[in-house]
């Protein structure tokens, strides 16, 4: 019994052959190592909880807060760096049910 051979077989030669030509570097150029986010020294980060019924980024727009990340699944807020005025705003809120500096935590 004789096969025949795939077409797509000279194909996918073809399609490796061209991306094994490319240099190391030219696959890895567009990776960068992340970057850890730094507060301002003068407007530490906290995370601010928000009830359900709340949307957290909307909450953030109301005191001219820029989210440095915005929760949803186990927490419902965010977490952004606060002047002292915006801090006293948002504990001000209705719905806001806590705001807390953030820290380092550890189970222990």
């Amino acid at each position: 019994m004789r096969t025949r051979p795939s077409r797509a077989l000279p194909a996918a030669v073809v399609v490796l052959a061209a991306f094994s030509a490319l240099p190391a570097s030219a696959a890895t150029a567009a990776v960068r190592e992340p970057v850890p986010y730094a507060a301002p020294a003068d407007h530490p980060t906290y995370i601010v909880t928000v009830s359900r019924e709340l949307d957290p980024a909307d909450v953030a727009r109301r005191v001219g807060v820029t989210p440095v990340h915005v929760y949803d699944h186990t927490l419902h807020g965010f977490a952004a760096p606060l002047s002292p005025a915006q801090l006293v705003a948002l504990r001000a809120l209705p719905g806001v049910e806590a705001v807390e500096r953030d820290g380092a935590a550890s189970a222990g």
